[in-house]
């Protein structure tokens, strides 16, 4: 399936800033059963936009507007082959002796170790042993036992939480955003040794039979975690899915913070307001056209002095 996909994120300052400056990530990447055909960024106002590839092979573009401005739009238009894959199956992955010698032979230690937002809690550990998250069956039984239960536990609250919001929070409310279930499944799969990364991208929304709860017009997360046998197997806990044959892979990393779809920071004294508008469709129709914004993320009044910076990130999904 070839998808095209187009993604707007506006940010406006009231009054205007000083000067911009951003990086995103939102080139699809090219790797296993995934190509990017096309890739086309638009910023306005003009900058001189420059990349390069991260830690992770993810592709990132950065761009510094000076001057005087009250709006910086960001458009990115992609098109994307995604090769359709058969379901993982039991009988073609490994188990628990197989993945520790799979991890034993190569570098997966950045996936295993906690991260930013990806720590170990009093309230995670209540949520292992309300799951028995422990080492049982086999390797892919357990993953998928874990996605379905996440999905079952945790509500999908648009703007229930916030960009820098940890675990704990949607742990102890259980309620979320996909970046939210991403990051507890991430956390419950490390802390049995298991390579887990954080997946951001987009997911194809075919049609209201699929029961999807993630939001159209928006960007996505899941995870993919390392099972003997098969390599990396996509899990969204959102939606309750196994493998990504509507899942647009954009940028891999050890949770959000290190994929966050924009980031910047400006010079100023503003109140700032983001907005996000995300259109996937099959390759064979008409072309996506704008849609309205799906969510409008507004700061609180702040005041700062003339010299200081005020950051800017765009959350996975609201």
């Amino acid at each position: 399936m070839i998808y095209s996909v187009r993604h707007t994120t506006t940010f406006r300052y009231e009054p205007a800033v000083r000067e911009s400056l951003m990086e995103v990530r939102l080139q699809p990447r090219s790797d296993g059963e995934q190509r990017c055909l096309s890739f086309t960024l638009d910023v306005e106002p003009a900058a001189n936009i420059m990349q390069y590839r991260d830690f992770m092979g993810n592709t990132v573009h950065h761009f510094d507007i000076a001057g005087r401005h009250s709006q910086v739009k960001v458009t990115a238009q992609s098109a994307v082959e995604v090769q359709s894959v058969p379901a993982p199956r039991p009988t073609n992955s490994g188990d628990w002796t197989d993945l520790d010698a799979l991890v034993a032979g190569n570098d997966y230690w950045e996936m295993l170790l906690p991260s930013h937002f990806v720590q170990s809690s009093p309230e995670l550990e209540q949520l292992a042993r309300e799951l028995n998250c422990e080492r049982r069956d086999n390797p892919l039984a357990l993953l998928t036992e874990l996605n379905e239960a996440i999905y079952k536990l945790f509500a999908y609250v648009p703007n229930s939480t916030k960009v820098d919001s940890l675990i704990e929070e949607a742990l102890r409310t259980r309620q979320g955003v996909c970046q939210d279930f991403a990051h507890i499944m991430i956390a419950l799969v490390r802390r049995l040794n298991v390579p887990c990364r954080y997946v951001s991208g987009y997911m194809f929304h075919r049609d209201e039979d699929e029961h999807d709860r993630s939001l159209e017009g928006a960007s996505h997360a899941w995870i993919e975690a390392l099972v003997p046998g098969l390599g990396w197997v996509a899990f969204d806990p959102t939606n309750n899915l196994v493998g990504g044959d509507r899942h647009i892979r954009v940028a891999l990393g050890r949770d959000y913070a290190d994929v966050p779809p924009t980031r910047g920071v400006y010079k100023g004294e503003a109140q700032s307001e983001l907005s996000v508008a995300v259109t996937v469709s099959p390759a064979d129709t008409a072309p996506p056209e704008p849609v309205m914004p799906s969510f409008v993320v507004r700061s609180r009044p702040v005041l700062v002095r003339a010299s200081a910076r005020s950051e800017q990130e765009q959350q996975q999904q609201q």
